[in-house]
């Protein structure tokens, strides 16, 4: 179950600030859900090369460890918006080290607080930053670029029943907001 929601190249995802963490939680325990996983402390780790070559790209490489759920993933993002790509990996530390062998250097490590649940066919992840503030993403993965404008509408419907609207989208990334804290 939980793998099939993580399938695909491209992933619409909507993200929104949140005002009220409770609040949300009170609409998500009235709203049919499963649940992944709660309050897993995420660590990313981001690399780039010494020019920085991939964020000239609009790319981004991350390796990811997840605790205490055990998770790791290698991911690359961009370099268009929808396009992202995961993959469970066994070992976080082997990765890093043949990234850095390869010549990447680590240009940010970053840390939060993640959920993850299941509403239907779509994810919802409920994300912690220290001194940054609470979010919401809302998403799905697919193979099917021609979907990509369907899910978003379906996802903007989604988080308006949480009462979120355009204007709690956050479009900066974690990773912009992480490097200007």
């Amino acid at each position: 179950m939980a793998k099939d929601h993580f399938q695909g190249k491209y992933e619409v995802e909507l993200k929104y600030r949140l005002t009220s963490k409770s609040g949300f939680l009170e609409t998500l325990s009235q709203t049919p859900h499963e649940v992944m996983l709660e309050n897993n402390t995420e660590s990313d780790c981001y690399f780039d090369t010494p020019d920085l070559a991939l964020e000239a790209q609009n790319k981004s490489l991350c390796i990811r460890t997840m605790t205490p759920s055990g998770i790791k993933l290698w991911i690359v993002k961009g370099p268009e918006e929808d396009r992202c790509e995961a993959t469970d990996i066994s070992d976080a530390d082997k990765a890093l080290s043949m990234l850095e062998t390869m010549g990447y250097e680590i240009v940010l490590k970053a840390t939060k607080s993640r959920s993850i649940y299941f509403v239907g066919e779509f994810h919802i992840t409920l994300d912690t930053l220290a001194n940054i503030g609470d979010f919401a993403e809302f998403a799905i993965m697919t193979d099917d670029e021609s979907k990509l404008s369907q899910y978003r509408e379906q996802l903007e419907a989604l988080a308006a029943k949480f009462g979120l609207t355009q204007f709690d989208l956050e479009t900066k990334s974690y990773k912009e907001m992480f490097t200007e804290s």
